[in-house]
């Protein structure tokens, strides 16, 4: 090995240990092994400057600053303010219901101000007509997180693969191309979740929580601050930020929809790229006055925007020292003598195990340039190995810490580890058997 080489692997074998003992901030260990990979010279900066730059940060930053908008017309509030009279009026019909939109949501929108909004509505109302809450809780972090895998918009995840895939020369993503994989996957999994929670969680109450129905419906958000780090990386902010309550304001509701939708149209139409399409509809926002720069700037999550930066320097380092390609070498061996429908079982279960234990950033740019490199070597396409780092890199349910909107439930739920184990796992394993038939189906070799 070349010294770039041995420096690089010390850096990412850093950058996981740290990771996994959870002792900082996930994108502060990025920043840092981006920095020491910098300084000795395995990165150029004009090769930093790039990642800092690519279309996966911008369209993120853009979809961010879209997303406030949304929130501060007061929108979301108004339909969690609908959808808890027809949940009173419907009972347990209502709050899958609710579960349902929230997914819907997901596919567009970031999850996290979507579950808190929710979660704490969906536990009094359940309380309130004599529902166990943790019935429904478990569910609607896993159906948001089902939700994003949908659209090449519902997950940074999905954005950083496909901008991972086109420097490794593979066509772009359409925002809609994944989707037939994600929407089997939610369906399976939300009707896995609507017949087996129940029966799966153990007994018990669910605990106090601060907050509870108002005459109208109306549910309290959640008060109390939660600020996690998890095993995945993922931090988890303090979630007031996300407690007020918008006046709901009918004309920039109009406008923010119109815009949103328009760049949803523009990006699937293949008019311009979902990067162009999202930063003039955030842009646009601004000179409408929809949104000031101020609370545009507020609505911006420099954590995971910087999260992603450093990983994807890291994963040039991996490129240009040379490093991805003795690892893909290794797992082409690994799989020497096996068609390419059986590696892209044991991709997905790779993917899989890796996500339970880190950020789904970190597990796309170690596999991403794997995944094209086993294409390669079988001489097949790489797109149904693209789409299975996609979908494995969020779908993982098997622990209460496997993604930030499950700490979330877990803590307001009363929930214990093993009842994210009972039903997680058999909800991974079905997943990634409805996954593999999906993607073998709409993306052949």
């Amino acid at each position: 090995m070349t010294l770039e080489q041995i420096i690089t692997l010390v850096v990412l074998a850093g950058v996981v240990a740290v990771l996994i003992a959870d002792k900082m901030r996930a994108d502060v260990v990025a920043l840092t092994g981006a920095a020491i990979l910098l300084v000795t010279g395995a990165v150029r900066p004009s090769e930093v400057q790039g990642a800092f730059a690519s279309p996966a940060i911008l369209t993120l930053a853009s979809l961010f600053v879209i997303a406030h908008a949304l929130e501060l017309s007061g929108l979301l509030d108004k339909a969690i303010e609908k959808a808890v009279v027809l949940c009173r009026r419907t009972g347990a019909a209502g709050l899958w219901g609710l579960i349902s939109l929230s997914g819907v949501g997901s596919a567009f929108l970031n999850n996290t101000p979507i579950v808190v909004v929710a979660a704490p509505v969906i536990r009094d109302v359940a309380k309130s007509i004599g529902l166990d809450p943790r019935r429904f809780l478990m569910p609607l972090s896993y159906v948001a997180v089902l939700g994003g895998c949908c659209t090449l918009i519902g997950t940074s995840t999905n954005l950083l693969v496909d901008d991972m895939a086109r420097s490794s020369g593979q066509a772009p993503f359409g925002i809609f191309e994944v989707t037939p994989v994600g929407l089997a996957m939610a369906l399976a999994g939300g009707l896995y979740l609507m017949l087996f929670t129940g029966k799966l969680v153990s007994g018990g109450s669910c605990p106090a929580e601060p907050g509870s129905a108002d005459a109208d419906g109306a549910s309290d958000i959640e008060r109390r601050p939660v600020s996690h780090v998890d095993l995945t990386g993922d931090s988890l902010e303090d979630t007031r930020v996300y407690a007020a309550v918008h006046p709901f304001r009918p004309g920039v509701a109009m406008v923010s929809v119109a815009v949103f939708i328009g760049v949803i149209a523009v990006a699937a139409l293949d008019l311009v790229p979902i990067a162009a399409a999202s930063f003039a509809g955030a842009i646009l926002l601004i000179l409408l006055r929809v949104i000031s720069p101020d609370q545009a700037y507020a609505g911006l999550r420099p954590e995971i925007l910087l999260l992603i930066a450093g990983m994807v320097v890291i994963g040039i380092a991996m490129e240009q020292t040379g490093l991805a390609a003795e690892a893909t070498g290794w797992m082409v061996a690994s799989v020497n003598g096996v068609g390419p429908l059986a590696a892209l079982i044991l991709l997905y279960g790779v993917t899989l195990l890796l996500t339970e234990l880190l950020s789904n950033a970190t597990v796309a740019v170690l596999l991403t340039p794997v995944a094209v490199a086993l294409a390669e070597s079988l001489a097949v396409s790489p797109r149904p190995f693209l789409v299975t780092i996609m979908m494995a890199a969020s779908a993982a349910f098997a622990t209460p810490f496997g993604y930030q909107t499950n700490v979330l439930v877990y803590q307001m739920g009363g929930y214990r580890y093993t009842d994210f184990v009972r039903v997680g796992l058999p909800l991974n394993l079905l997943t990634w058997a409805v996954a593999v038939i999906a993607i073998h189906h709409f993306f052949p070799f």
